[in-house]
């Protein structure tokens, strides 16, 4: 062998074995990546891409915005129920100057009714105290005519999926109300 091709041969091995020493970390990392793609998918079910566990998933998202939109529309529905009631009984108050028996009954629908709004508005049994209770019936029934209003129309702003403190309070004070009514005289 001539010198120069025996230079030629060693400058080759070198770079060989310059290229080997750079390509086994990369082969090794890749054959441990895969095992462990395929370790992982086998491992959770989850991870694969099942096309029948996306559309399941799909499906109960679809469900559960539908029963958020049918609660909303039922909290809906009980601001409305409650503000009629509450036009109804204060109306009745005046034509017969007192509570009977039915505009009781209306009182405690109005009652829960309250309940449901500020349970599906976030809330729990909290106890307050109004700041100017009303000392007689006739101040009373003009309080529960504005407070049912105004629990309507907050509750009918509120988007839905909110957690709404100015609803919750306004239900409070509303059943606060409706306790102070109970207690008092149902005559003028």
């Amino acid at each position: 062998m001539t010198p120069s091709l025996l230079k030629l041969a060693t400058v080759l091995g070198k770079a060989l074995v310059v290229i080997c020493l750079l390509a086994l970390p990369l082969t090794s990392s890749s054959a441990q990546t895969l095992g462990e793609t395929i370790k992982s998918a086998a491992d959770d079910p989850a991870k694969a891409e099942d096309p029948h566990s996306i559309v399941e998933a799909e499906m109960r998202a679809k469900r559960a915005i539908k029963e958020a939109d049918r609660e909303h529309q039922e909290n809906l529905e009980r601001a409305r129920d409650l503000s009629n009631l509450g036009v109804a009984i204060v109306t009745s108050f005046k034509e017969k100057s007192g509570l009977d028996q039915e505009a009781i009954k209306k009182l405690d629908k109005v009652e829960k009714l309250a309940k449901g709004i500020r349970r599906a508005a976030g809330g729990s049994d909290d106890k307050i105290e109004m700041e100017k209770p009303p000392k007689d019936l006739p101040s009373a029934m003009e309080m529960l005519s504005d407070l049912s209003q105004s629990l309507k129309e907050k509750v009918e702003k509120t988007p839905k999926h909110v957690i709404s403190a100015v609803v919750i309070d306004e239900a409070n004070v509303l059943l606060e109300l409706i306790r102070i009514i109970h207690t008092l005289p149902a005559k003028v």
